[in-house]
């Protein structure tokens, strides 16, 4: 019979096909890498991806990539370094990769080796793919001017009394919410931002949204909610920049607590009550409403009890170069005739940037005390949580090999 050639052109693969537009992660298909058996096969794919294969920057830079990729593996998933890791080693055949394309060449099968050498390459694979969006996520440029602007916004409204007693503060100081605490979330590690990553099903840097945040912690329930108000009306979050994906209350009912707390404004019309009164009241039925689980976050605990949201804030950066550059430039002209001088002079200054502004998210976390006295105990606590993000990782790398090794 003869064989039907044009079929070629009819043959799919769905596998890919559910990434690209069925909402499924790479990390997650059979093969992470198509089938590739030359070295020009590679290239060429590097060369889609966005590197240059016969950069010698990029291969050393990639091979680096690969290198911190191994060490990670041992670091977190292998029981050489964590006592959760796997009771396994790194096959040699990897140590003995010295060029990125033969990593390529095991993970698709290539070259003779075994199928666990290539399960182990496209580990590795999947982890450098992480380094590279961490790596090359331009706005970390920046992160110092980020986190300055976005904490000052806070900043401006906290205050300490002569007693050290902390509290937010309206300008016209008419308006005073103590504070237990409030605390800003310096920059991620470097590891926390690639197991993160390695556990999302969307995995890419510019995606995440904690990288920057601020937690409050009030004395109670009400003084949370008194606190979103505040924030809302002295535009230190601007409700229109929120990300409603984001959003997340698992600190009380607020459908519960809404319409029982439009009855409790009619009783103090009524009833004239003093404001101690008002706040024992509207206290107690916060705490009878209903908590919600936290569905947002399936590495948080169910006791996990907070309000969360993200927000974005429009970041301004002035380039310092521009300054130097203007002045070099304005020497230049007192020796206009010099060679040096005419080519300063002839720069194009279109193509500096003076001022890059450019929306940035971070995190917003509300809670009272007796909450976040909980959130830090047992199963709810970072630890914990940061605990259940390593294995999750874990499980979605070495899935395969784990299956090869008939562990559960």
């Amino acid at each position: 019979m003869k064989k039907q050639n044009y079929l070629n052109s009819y043959l799919f693969d769905w596998d890919v096909f559910s990434v690209v537009i069925g909402g499924r992660s790479a990390m997650d298909t059979k093969y992470f890498i198509a089938s590739m058996s030359t070295v020009e096969e590679v290239h060429q794919f590097l060369r889609g991806y966005g590197i240059d294969p016969e950069s010698p920057v990029s291969k050393a830079e990639l091979f680096g990539n690969f290198q911190e990729a191994l060490q990670f593996i041992k670091r977190y998933f292998l029981i050489e370094g964590s006592p959760e890791g796997l009771p396994l080693k790194i096959p040699n055949s990897l140590y003995m990769v010295t060029d990125i394309t033969e990593l390529f060449l095991m993970a698709t099968g290539k070259g003779g080796y075994t199928h666990e050498e290539r399960l182990w390459a496209e580990v590795a694979l999947k982890i450098i793919h992480t380094i590279l969006h961490v790596d090359k996520d331009l706005r970390s440029n920046y992160f110092n001017v980020i986190q300055t602007q976005i904490f000052d916004q806070f900043y401006r409204y906290v205050s300490r009394d002569e007693e050290k007693v902390l509290s937010f503060m309206s300008k016209d100081g008419k308006e005073k919410i103590l504070l237990v605490d409030f605390e800003t979330k310096s920059k991620k590690s470097r590891d926390s931002v690639i197991i993160k990553l390695l556990h999302k099903a969307e995995h890419v840097a510019e995606e995440l949204f904690d990288r920057v945040g601020v937690r409050i912690i009030t004395h109670n329930k009400l003084d949370s909610l008194r606190v979103l108000k505040f924030l809302i009306q002295n535009n230190v979050i601007i409700p229109h920049n929120i990300k409603p994906s984001r959003s997340a209350n698992s600190l009380f009912d607020m459908d519960f607590y809404k319409n029982v707390h439009y009855k409790l404004i009619k009783e103090a019309l009524k009833d004239n009550l003093d404001e101690t009164e008002f706040r024992k009241r509207a206290e107690n039925y916060l705490i009878e409403s209903t908590h919600q689980s936290n569905e947002r976050n399936a590495h948080s605990s169910k006791n996990y009890q907070s309000i969360q949201f993200t927000c974005r804030q429009l970041i301004k950066y002035k380039n310092p170069f521009v300054k130097e550059f203007l002045e070099v430039r304005n020497l230049s002209r007192d020796h206009a005739d010099h060679e040096l001088s005419k080519k300063i002079l002839a720069l194009d200054q279109s193509l500096i940037s003076r001022d890059i502004s450019f929306f940035y998210p971070y995190e917003v976390q509300l809670t009272d005390f007796e909450s976040h006295r909980i959130n830090t105990e047992g199963e709810a606590s970072h630890v914990e949580y940061k605990k259940t993000q390593v294995k999750a990782a874990l499980n979605r790398l070495f899935w395969a090999i784990k299956k090869e090794k008939g562990f559960e």
